[in-house]
């Protein structure tokens, strides 16, 4: 099998009541990417503009990430600025500059085009329909979506969702979209759209993932000193996705299993900022903790 990323390259100024960090590394597309790789060969598409570095790229090829869908455009890389307060479920948004990726398409290089698995990352939802008319029927689509584009694009949104088999969004996010408090309800209004998956995300709190005849929920890692939470969610997905990927298979077991290897991946990355953590990450490490996880809730 193969698992392509859509999704945003980015620089991120991340502020926490402790420190601040400007101008780093992220992306949707970014932390999905590296988090997969740990499990398979992504392959990852997005633009960036003059401003990235190039040595980033090179880090990507490194991880075993292809990069022929990585687009170089004139102008700025995408920007988020984000501050978080002692909290770290709540952040806020200071700054968002669309920059290259304001109007852009994405391309998909032929080599992509026959990718078994596609992931529609945190991207603007008017992408979607470009990116599957170049697609040779992919066996699995997944997506995930911001509060941003919760608010400005809905249609687009719900459009998407006829098509997807996987959705990924957060607590926040999926209420907004369904306009219903409760999360069962809301996953179950979602499945009804076309998902057979809806995985919620809970920050500190687990996961739960909603199957049309099951519901299978995983702890958070428990941890002392969270010093940045940006990537988590876009780490969890690439993990999830990166072991589907490497299953080669589809049903509840493998799902369940995914669900930990995702949960395992965003333990680590919340441990530093930006993608720092995942440079000196080991796959003997994320074994190590998906074996705490199994510890944590059996009984």
């Amino acid at each position: 099998m193969s698992l392509l990323i859509v999704g945003s390259i980015a620089f991120d100024t991340i502020i926490t009541p402790y420190e601040k960090r400007e101008k780093i590394i992220g992306g949707s597309g970014t932390y999905c990417a590296l988090a997969a790789s740990f499990f398979t060969r992504p392959r990852l598409s997005g633009v960036v503009g003059e401003d990235f570095p190039q040595e980033i790229i090179d880090f990507f090829k490194k991880k075993g990430i292809k990069t022929e869908g990585i687009a170089v455009k004139p102008g700025k890389t995408f920007f988020w600025e984000g501050k978080y307060g002692y909290d770290p479920n709540q952040r806020e948004t200071l700054r968002t500059e669309l920059n290259v990726m304001a109007g852009f398409e994405p391309i998909l290089p032929p080599s992509y085009q026959r990718s078994s698995i596609l992931y529609l990352a945190t991207i603007d939802p008017d992408w979607h329909e470009t990116i599957f008319q170049q697609m040779k029927q992919p066996c699995l689509v997944a997506m995930d979506t911001i509060q941003f584009w919760v608010i400005n694009k809905t249609e687009s949104i719900w459009r998407t969702l006829t098509k997807v088999n996987i959705f990924f969004a957060n607590e926040e996010e999926i209420r907004l979209l369904t306009r219903e408090t409760n999360l069962v309800k809301a996953a179950k209004l979602v499945l009804e759209a076309g998902p057979s998956i809806v995985v919620v995300k809970k920050g500190e709190h687990g996961a739960l993932v909603f199957g049309r005849d099951f519901i299978f929920g995983t702890l958070a890692h428990p941890c002392e000193n969270v010093v940045d939470p940006t990537g988590a969610g876009d780490s969890f997905a690439g993990g999830f996705l990166g072991y589907l990927d490497r299953a080669k298979r589809f049903n509840q077991r493998v799902i369940k299993k995914a669900l930990v290897a995702g949960s395992a991946v965003a333990s680590f990355v919340i441990e530093d900022f930006g993608i720092e953590r995942l440079k000196y990450l080991t796959f003997d490490e994320i074994k190590r903790r998906m074996r705490y996880f199994r510890q944590l809730v059996s009984f």
